[in-house]
């Protein structure tokens, strides 16, 4: 009632949504939902679209958010310690331990070297040495946007890229703790003891944090069991009482949140936890937290501060010089390669998480002035697209020493054994496309000697005797029945099994290791409505938590009817060996023919398209496709369009999904489409043939084969 008052008064709207804390946070809701879809339909990264939003609707702009209002305090400050906290549980701390030593090595020339630099630079511009010391620090920190690129790449096990990895632990901690001294000396009063006092009190609460917090959690996670309820509360409590602690003793609180990401690292794993804490981060309280960024910018002193270019360009390049010279001299004291050189300069050139959330702390305290703050805003968009996209060119042509361990792990996984059977799990819901997935599922299980288990899933219901309960049960058992009499027909072995369950999709992922299946067929379902942007849909969760590949089915005719089959091969490394062992399958089970594609750059020359043609050849040899392959490689400006031309004249296209976990998908998200521009998405919406989309499990899965689990349960 007071809100229509207000409003039937003619009362500034700014002044309305001052008062009412709730419409701010509407606006922000339809901001984060909205903003970032459209930018990235521009290929602009979504991160750019929050601060532009920011910048639109702040107290320069529309004047309809304030930085200063008690919901934008509370929402930012949420983001800031979560954007930390996120960014100390996605560091994969089983890769460290792996090369912790040279990690520490890169790391401290990773800090130093960019700190030396920046300090220059800003008492070149006359700072003084606490400011020049903090933007040093700026320098030092990096975010490693690039790694769903290197992990698509399967370079990730090249010890380059995991000493890079590691050394990001280094880097990060280091640069927060010179912001919490830095913030501490500009306050006054500072002296040497005091300074000794903070360190030992930081040293007491880092120790209390990193092993306190981690047997606190594993205690927690093991007595709660599956409660994954009170699991994520706990996490939650873990990084607040970890931030609460941080300011108890001085320092910044995200030096805390960045500690407890560490903690409870090794405790969440990389399980369902994980992705629900990552997942409410990702899409509402960091999003928030970059809106708020941009509310902080005075679009005409941005612009007015980047005019005077030198302080700006100083700003840009003294980072990226700095993080080059650290990795050049890392490879010469550990001898590495140009190629990995350049890998490991351009993961850690992105400059996102630490540095933004550590330039925003400087700013508010006064110690960084606007025009420092506008030129970091400038090298995060600089670097958060440089780096990846140099990651993108540089990290093909690195070798992993997992390269062979990897393909004679993929080459294994499908065997069978007499009492180990292929098996096939078709989730059946709608009738209309079940006819095709169990023909599908048939040709596949008749090549193998295999047998399919058509599955039905029916939710729970809170009252299992209710007539809802009833009618799902009798609509799973007449698709069932349906199943059962097509593999009838086809002279397959067929086993329906009806599951009742919470979920569809963890229902069918369940079933699936119970029946230790080798392949999940489903069919397809189509990505639309910003509902299934947020929260995705059934199959991303089957493939988000399944132990095998799944196979995703777009079946224009009967699969009995496919002759040719066009399967894309975007890079030369062991993970293409799994949708090619399936295309053989399907292609022996129809006396089809597979056709190998790979797209390279138009100016490549014939001595490396025939180097690429005799690496597919090798491919092809280990798969014993030479009697039912072609090869093919195409020099083409535009991949997706070379694709869909050659998929004319094919009636199958198999195409490699990878798969994410949530933390390569928020690091995906933050680089934005202009890093990772995807071609799956363009193909999709255009090709006219049959689609098959391939999906492996997660390496974390993936690690252990049917037959191997099999053995380890008895």
């Amino acid at each position: 009632m007071a809100f229509i008052t207000q409003v039937l008064a003619l009362e500034p709207v700014s002044k309305v949504f001052g008062q009412e804390p709730i419409i701010p946070f509407a606006i922000l809701l339809v901001v984060i939902l909205v903003v970032p879809i459209l930018f990235e339909r521009l290929r602009i990264p979504g991160l750019v679209g929050l601060l532009a939003a920011g910048v639109v609707l702040g107290p320069h702009a529309l004047n309809l958010l304030q930085n200063e209002s008690p919901t934008m305090k509370l929402l930012s400050d949420i983001g800031i310690v979560y954007l930390m906290f996120v960014a100390g549980l996605e560091i994969d701390m089983e890769q460290f331990r792996k090369t912790k030593y040279r990690s520490m090595g890169y790391g401290s020339l990773g800090f130093l070297v960019p700190l030396l630099i920046g300090v220059l630079v800003s008492r070149l511009f006359n700072f003084d040495w606490v400011a020049a010391i903090l933007i040093g620090s700026l320098f030092a920190s990096h975010t490693l946007l690039a790694y769903p690129i290197i992990s698509r790449l399967g370079v990730i096990g090249n010890e380059a890229v995991i000493v890079t990895i590691g050394a990001t632990i280094f880097t990060d901690i280091a640069s927060l703790l010179v912001l919490a001294i830095c913030v501490g000396i500009h306050a006054g009063n500072f002296s040497i003891i005091k300074l000794l006092t903070l360190l030992v009190s930081l040293s007491i609460y880092s120790v209390v944090i990193l092993f306190g917090f981690d047997r606190a959690g594993r205690e927690f996670f093991r007595r709660s069991g599956n409660e994954e309820g009170n699991q994520f509360l706990f996490v939650l409590l873990a990084l607040f009482l970890a931030a609460v602690g941080a300011q108890l003793i001085g320092v910044e609180k995200i030096v805390g949140a960045f500690l407890a990401g560490l903690a409870v690292n090794d405790v969440v794993g990389e399980g369902s936890v994980k992705d629900k804490v990552v997942f409410v981060g990702s899409v509402l309280f960091i999003p928030i937290f970059f809106v708020n960024v941009g509310l902080l910018i005075n679009l005409p002193a941005f612009i007015s501060s980047i005019s005077s270019i030198g302080l700006t360009l100083a700003l840009v390049l003294g980072p990226i010089c700095g993080k080059l010279v650290a990795a050049l001299v890392t490879k010469l004291i550990y001898h590495y390669n140009w190629r990995e050189m350049l890998t490991m300069w351009s993961l850690s050139l992105p400059q996102v998480a630490a540095t933004l959330a550590a330039t925003l702390v400087g700013y508010r305290v006064g110690i960084l002035n606007e025009s420092v703050f506008n030129s970091v805003i400038v090298l995060m968009l600089v670097t958060a697209t440089l780096g990846p996209v140099i990651t993108s060119r540089v990290a093909v042509g690195l070798t992993s020493p997992q390269a062979s361990v990897e393909t004679e792990t993929t080459s294994s996984d499908w065997d069978t054994e007499a009492d180990s059977p292929f098996t096939v799990i078709v989730p059946v819901y709608n009738p209309k496309t079940e006819q095709y997935l169990i023909e599908m599922a048939a040709l596949l299980a008749r090549q193998t000697d295999g047998r399919i288990v058509p599955l039905a899933i029916t939710r729970a219901f809170t009252q299992m005797n209710s007539p809802q309960m009833d009618t799902a049960l009798q609509r799973s058992q007449k698709l069932l029945d349906n199943a059962a009499a097509l593999s009838l027909e086809l002279g397959i072995e067929a086993k329906p099994l009806l599951r009742i369950d919470d979920g569809v999709a963890i229902g069918i992922t369940r079933a699936s290791r119970e029946q230790n299946a080798s392949l999940i067929v489903m069919g397809w379902a189509k990505r639309q409505g910003l509902r299934t942007h947020i929260f995705g849909n059934l199959i991303d969760g089957v493939i988000a938590t399944s132990h095998c590949p799944v196979v995703v089915t777009r079946l224009q005719d009967s699969p009995t009817n496919i002759q040719r089959i066009l399967v894309p091969v975007e890079n030369l490394t062991a993970q293409v060996m799994q949708p090619l062992r399936f295309a053989l399958m399907l292609a022996k089970a129809n006396q089809a023919q597979v056709t190998l594609l790979h797209v390279c750059d138009r100016r490549a020359s014939a001595s490396k398209i025939a180097w690429i043609r005799s690496q597919l050849a090798l491919v092809v040899s280990k798969l014993d496709l030479a009697n039912q392959s072609d090869i093919q490689v195409l020099p083409h400006e535009n991949v997706a369009q070379a694709l869909l031309k050659a998929a004319q004249e094919y009636g199958l296209v198999v195409l490699r999904l990878r798969n994410f976990s949530a933390g390569e998908l928020r690091q995906r998200n933050l680089a934005g489409s202009l890093a990772f521009g995807d071609i799956n998405n363009q193909l999709v919406a255009a090709l006219t043939c049959s689609l098959i989309m391939f999906a492996e499990p997660l390496p974390t899965y993936n690690t252990v084969s049917p037959k191997q689990f099999q053995k380890v349960l008895r």
